[in-house]
Parts: C-alpha cells; structure tokens; sequence
C-alpha cells in the first residue's frame, strides 16, 4: 500500500498506460511467484500531508496492509508557510492508524527541491530549512512507530542527474530503481525476506522469495538505524 504525493505516485517513470515508480517497482520484487502481491496506490500528485491524511489514511487502513509507504511533505515545504506542528500531528494520525492494524510503515528523508533545481542561495535556503525540519518529524515518527526508513536526501542522490526525471523533481526510471532497491534491502534487513538486488537502469524485477510470508512474525521492535540531516550516508547501489 502506498500513500504520498507524485514522488509515490510515479512521476518520472512512465510506462504504457501510465505511470509506475518506485512503489510499483517495490511490489514486483516482494512478489515469489507464488503467495503474490496486491498492491495498490493511493499517492496524488501535489497531495499535502493534510490530504494524505484526510483522503487516503482511512482507505489505506481499510485494506489492512501488511506494509504501507508514507512518504509526503515536500509539497508542504512549497507553500508560503509552513505548519510543522500540523503537519507532525497529521503524519502521526496516519502512521498511527496504519500501525494499529498490523501494517510495517515505510518512510523516507527527501532531498530540498532547491538543492536538486540548483536554485541560487537566497532561494535554496528557505527550502533547505523547511525541509530539513520536515525530515525531523519524519525521523521522529520513524522512531516511534518503528518505520522502514530509507535515507534519500544525501548529497550524491541530489548530484547524480541520471536519477532525475528531465523536470528535476522527480526521480528518473533509475531514480524509481535505485528508492526500490534501497527498502528492499531495509525489508530484508528486517527479517521479511531474502534479498535480490536490481541495478537502477536495468528492465529486469527485483524478485526476492517469500518476501512477505514472514511479516507477522517478523521483529518488530528493531530500532532504526541513527540519522541526522543532511547526512552523507549514500544510497546503496544495487550490486
């Protein structure tokens, strides 16, 4: 199950018929071929955390997902003000809802859209700020409900332009590939599977056996790995 804004919804990787991403591309290599996987995708190009809240938490819930992506905020960090407070106490309802039915939340620290548009300084720092607070909330939530969390704001992530789309603030087909690969290593990490790489820029699926057959009695309570924004820890390349 997948909730957020256009990161999550897979702009910046078109296929016939639509759009896949990251979260797609996350489903196919946690399917073994024989359990199966049901994804689905709630995520809205330009949501807000309050629309991620208001419009997708409840039906997200209502599936009952044994993983669940919540990954928003940047379209916040864009408006004229910024409410951190709301915006924390609005994730909280919504990983707090997703975790009181069972489900494994994903979550992810995103790169400010001024450094990745290379915006001058005086406009970049606005940006770089508020994001960087948004991240906090992330981190802090993180901790709490014992999410998957995914660094993905690293400065090599930002410089490498084959990962982004040609608008520069969406990830490219590899961009997708490379944020694929990186929770599937953290779900392994979490005892919920084998793990089997794909290199962003490759057609072929991750495929990993048995991925989400031991999600129930998976550890649970492992803590999250320490973090501090902006870090340099890069996201891992496939090998």
């Amino acid at each position: 199950m997948a909730l957020g804004d256009s990161f999550t919804e897979g702009v910046g990787d078109p296929v016939p018929g639509g759009r896949r991403g990251w979260a797609a591309l996350l489903a196919e290599g946690l399917d073994d071929g024989v359990r199966g996987v049901e994804f689905r995708n709630l995520a809205v190009s330009g949501a807000l955390s309050g629309d991620v809240r208001d419009r997708q938490a409840a039906a997200a819930a209502a599936f009952r997902p044994d993983v669940a992506s919540v990954v928003v905020g940047v379209n916040d960090t864009l408006r004229r003000s910024v409410d951190l407070t709301g915006l924390a106490r609005r994730l909280d309802e919504v990983c707090g809802l997703l975790a009181a039915g069972g489900a494994v939340i994903l979550t992810a620290c995103l790169p400010d859209p001024g450094s990745v548009l290379g915006l001058p300084a005086p406009l970049a720092r606005p940006l770089a700020r508020r994001q960087h607070a948004v991240n906090a909330v992330v981190h802090a939530l993180s901790a709490r409900y014992d999410a998957v969390h995914l660094h993905a704001s690293d400065r090599t992530w930002v410089r490498d332009r084959s990962l982004w789309s040609v608008d520069r603030l969406h990830p490219a087909e590899r961009g997708h590939r490379k944020v694929a690969a990186g929770f599937h290593r953290l779900l392994h990490e979490r005892g919920l599977g084998p793990l089997v790489w794909i290199r962003p820029g490759s057609r072929a699926l991750v495929r990993a056996s048995a991925a989400l057959s031991s999600v129930a009695d998976a550890p649970r309570r492992l803590p999250p790995p320490p973090c501090s924004c902006p870090h340099q820890t890069p996201l891992p390349d496939p090998a």
